[in-house]
């Protein structure tokens, strides 16, 4: 069996794990990432690229208005006891710094969203403005070769042009606000200029898995493809190294200080869906890489690992397309479209945080009423005003949707109820009640519009940005089910992102962080980002921690 030694070895090369290979170069150790796909960057590179690490040197300098009593009071509201009390407060201790790194070690530069509010602003310790990072737009050519290797993302922006989070938001509204006509013109104006510098440019999760990558180049930091893990290597109960498969040759990767699992979630792993989370579940909601199939859990298991939240994910309505699913981000909060359950009832703020709508649907579900798929109804002035899935205002829904059944379309309330199989007594109702609510400014059953995060997504020509009623024909109904962004359960860590056993005892050598680890979270999400940001932060503490118990064992000898 052929072998090599590292100091450090990472396996995956998400935003956790190049993060950590970066933070092991920084310190001095040499490192290696190993990762099973053909591609660097998982589930990153697919995402919306966001970070979400409280107050931070970019948020200090935009003048955000965050400071670490308030993120630390944020996160105590919002996830309490369910999260011990010190794993949170090193993602505020650290965070920063980590921050601080990536900035120092990579070219990327990070700029703040304003506006882009926490997920519950109203939340003590919540920002109406918010907290979230996302990373300029990156010459991909920095890549050189490497620009192949990286993670398509899961849904290509039209005709190659490259959008950022805070220019999304804007594009949206083209047909309603000028902002989105001069935002769009900015964007066409940037293509033409990349096509003619022949500078290839990368937004969201694109760019920051290719800053990342950029680093470990600088570095001198290998990543291997398609070098899947086979198993743990385990020495007198200590973790010392992985066994992985390069082409046809099984080799021995030792680690003189530590393994870092950074392997992303089980969301593609149609076994461990069915075993840890609710029906109906599945693999083909997910928007997670194909490669992400659970392998670093199980071998974390197979090592005595404990595991948590396995029954949670980073969920969010989304839209069962033929070319895959579409998770909604803006969808559900423009204004003239509720959701229903198979009762033909609304059930949950429609433009609630994402986790919370999928937790609303299945809860719904539970009750023997079906609410999976629900449905997403909208008028036809919600389609002449807003950008739908990547359709422009007005453009019809494609055809081969309908054939599908994931879209139907109908005159009347009435016709519509009967092709999705709901009450047309209780649609008609529901909208009618709705439809008051919106010439009110004021949804009495589910506070739609009442949070900064409803509105940030709205229409801001309207009193209130997330409510107009629905009654231009004709109407139009959209399939919705519960997708995600990946899973939220993993490995157990400590504080230092120290894989426990069941009894809280530590596995020597033995880390982990990101999507291969159990949330910092628990079962919220308290912004943008806040699935990168903690990934990228534990996969820096975990370095810290290597490196000075290699610094204290070098001492002592």
């Amino acid at each position: 069996m052929a072998e090599a030694t590292f100091d450090v070895v990472v396996v995956g090369s998400g935003a956790a794990g190049m993060t950590a290979a970066i933070a092991a170069a920084d310190r001095g150790l040499s490192a290696v990432v190993v990762e099973k796909d053909r591609y660097f960057g998982g589930s990153t590179a697919r995402s919306g690229g966001a970070v979400w690490a409280p107050y931070n040197e970019v948020l200090r300098r935009a003048k955000s208005g965050d400071s670490p009593d308030k993120a630390a009071a944020y996160l105590q509201n919002l996830i309490g006891d369910e999260i011990a009390e010190d794993r949170r407060a090193t993602l505020l201790s650290y965070g920063p710094e980590m921050v601080s790194l990536v900035l120092r070690r990579t070219p990327m530069k990070l700029k703040w969203i304003p506006g882009y509010s926490d997920y519950y602003p109203e939340t003590p310790g919540g920002l109406p403005r918010g907290r979230s990072l996302e990373p300029k737009p990156f010459n991909g050519k920095l890549l050189g070769d490497e620009l192949a290797n990286l993670q398509p993302p899961y849904l290509p922006a039209p005709a190659g042009i490259t959008v950022t989070a805070a220019e999304y938001k804007w594009m949206n509204l083209i047909a309603r606000h000028p902002r989105g006509v001069f935002t769009s013109a900015k964007v066409g104006l940037r293509r033409v200029i990349s096509l003619a510098t022949k500078r290839p440019l990368l937004a969201l999760g694109q760019a920051l898995a290719a800053g990342l990558r950029a680093g470990l180049l600088r570095a001198d930091v290998p990543v291997w493809l398609n070098t899947p893990l086979t198993e743990l290597h385990v020495e007198d109960g200590a973790v010392t190294g992985v066994l992985v498969q390069r082409g046809d040759e099984e080799v021995l990767v030792r680690a003189r200080h530590g393994v870092i699992m950074a392997a992303g979630g089980f969301e593609k792993n149609e076994r461990m869906r069915k075993q840890f989370q609710r029906e109906p579940i599945g693999t083909d909601w997910t928007v997670g890489a194909e490669s992400n199939t659970g392998d670093g859990i199980e071998a974390g298991q197979r090592a005595g690992a404990d595991v948590d939240l396995m029954d949670d994910a980073w969920w969010g309505p989304s839209i069962p397309l033929p070319r895959g699913p579409y998770f909604c981000l803006s969808e559900r909060n423009l204004p003239g479209s509720i959701i229903v359950n198979a009762a033909g009832e609304r059930y949950v703020n429609e433009a609630t945080p994402y986790v919370d709508a999928v937790h609303a649907m299945y809860r719904g579900h539970e009750t023997g009423v079906s609410h999976i798929p629900s449905w997403l109804v909208a008028d036809q002035r919600y389609r002449n005003n807003y950008t739908f899935a990547g359709l422009p205002p007005r453009q019809r829904f494609p055809g081969r949707w309908y054939k599908a059944g994931i879209v139907h379309s109908a005159s009347t309330l009435e016709e519509l109820a009967a092709k999705i199989e709901v009450p047309a007594d209780q649609l008609r109702a529901t909208v009618q009640r709705f439809n008051g609510f919106a010439e009110n400014g004021v949804d009495e059953d589910f506070h739609r519009g009442d949070s900064a995060y409803d509105r940030y997504y709205g229409d801001p020509r309207l009193p209130n940005p997330s409510l107009a009623p629905l009654e231009v024909a004709p109407f139009h109904a959209v399939q919705i089910v519960p997708g995600d962004l990946g899973t939220k359960g993993g490995l157990r860590t400590d504080a230092r992102a120290r894989v426990l056993r069941e009894d809280g005892t530590t596995i020597p050598g033995l880390y982990a962080a990101g999507n291969a680890s159990a949330a910092v979270m628990g079962s919220t999400y308290a912004g943008a980002g806040a699935t990168i940001g903690p990934a990228m932060t534990f996969g820096y503490v975990a370095v810290l921690d290597i490196a000075d118990r290699a610094e204290d064992r070098a001492a002592s000898n």
